[in-house]
């Protein structure tokens, strides 16, 4: 990538912005996942988007066409919307789905993402995330090699930063210092997004975001996680003192600034995505504890009594936040929903669709993905 964003916010609106890319075929990687599928929705739903959508998704644990359900069927009828299970490391199979649906942007949010199973686990990381980034790099390659440019946008996260002190912020510039699997998985991935762009005349943006939540996120992570177990009466496990602070985003809305970068920014470009929300995770905490006991009648004093510290996890990042004025300056992108209202919104979708929350936590619908659809 071109080093147009030194320094964070020195940059002008003709450096960093292109003339509007109008894609006419989307390959969205991940698509069935939390925010891919977000995504997915927000560009399906919008009368201004005429891009058709592949969705390439392995549908491993957190990959879920529930997520989609309603709202891609008239899409699918009307041949604007076609849904692939397979794996993004297949790079023959990446590379015949472009050429076959005319694909000229892929959007890369496939990934593994939670911190603690790459903890556990860290091969699946390194091979989904450093391994598929490569496979689809090098699909676009071999594309461009016939004539043929496509877009890459990839979706990274503000963990590659690593961990900061009581004050700053992350910015475009900041030096990459993962602190885990997960993270050091992603840098390795904007690393090679950067190196192919430079070295291949790949056509590239990147952005990195800060946590997000809503509807449809996997119930093992933080927010999901204490709605489920407010609602069940079970303990609400806190890391170490609870004073880690995260920057919080409503997932609809890094899916709309991930439209605005891919339509409107320049290659060679990044961007940092956030929602200045920024909160220790206790006091996060407290305040869902609020929401929930206030939409679902639970006693709060009874659900404070739940709170239980358990043993902080290895390496576990003190701080993240965001400094996201370069995307809100240039692109005029600004979240729509404050935290207070986004969790009001989490909390209320949660109780509508316990059905949805009751499949992911029994697995059942595995068993369903698995019977009707094969890896291809």
């Amino acid at each position: 990538m071109s080093d147009v964003d030194t320094p964070a916010h020195a940059a002008t609106a003709q450096q960093v912005l292109a003339a509007p890319r109008a894609p006419r075929c989307l390959l969205v990687t991940g698509g069935a996942g939390f925010i891919g599928s977000s995504f997915v929705r927000t560009r399906l739903g919008d009368p201004a988007c005429a891009a058709r959508i592949v969705n390439l998704d392995l549908l491993t644990y957190a990959g879920n066409l529930e997520n989609l359900a309603g709202s891609v069927e008239e899409a699918e009828r009307a041949g604007r919307y076609t849904f692939v299970r397979g794996d993004i490391r297949d790079q023959a199979l990446v590379e015949r789905l472009i050429e076959q649906h005319g694909v000229d942007c892929v959007v890369h949010f496939a990934a593994e993402s939670h911190v603690d199973r790459s903890i556990h686990g860290p091969r699946d990381f390194i091979e989904t995330n450093v391994l598929g980034t490569f496979a689809i790099l090098e699909a676009i390659r071999s594309r461009r090699a016939t004539g043929h440019d496509v877009h890459l946008h990839h979706v990274s996260t503000d963990e590659v930063f690593g961990s900061l002190g009581a004050t700053g912020f992350f910015v475009e510039t900041t030096a990459y210092d993962p602190r885990s699997p997960y993270s050091a998985s992603k840098a390795a991935s904007d690393h090679l997004v950067r190196a192919y762009a430079h070295t291949y005349g790949l056509s590239t943006t990147l952005s990195n975001c800060s946590n997000n939540y809503g509807p449809y996120q996997f119930p093992e992570k933080l927010i999901p996680l204490m709605i489920a177990n407010c609602l069940e009466g079970k303990a609400l496990p806190v890391y170490g003192d609870g004073q880690n602070v995260r920057d919080w985003l409503y997932v609809d809305d890094h899916a709309e600034a991930v439209w605005l970068v891919v339509t409107r920014a320049a290659p060679g470009t990044s961007w940092n995505v956030g929602g200045r929300n920024e909160m220790k995770n206790l006091d996060l905490l407290h305040e869902l504890i609020a929401v929930v006991a206030r939409q679902a009648g639970k006693d709060p004093a009874a659900l404070h009594g739940l709170i239980t510290f358990v043993k902080d996890r290895p390496g576990h990042d003190r701080r993240y936040a965001i400094d996201c004025g370069k995307i809100e300056r240039l692109l005029g992108w600004a979240p729509r929903h404050d935290f207070a209202g986004g969790l009001e919104e989490t909390v209320r979708w949660t109780l509508a669709n316990r059905a949805w929350i009751d499949r992911v936590r029994s697995g059942a619908y595995r068993e369903w993905i698995d019977r009707n659809y094969a890896t291809r």
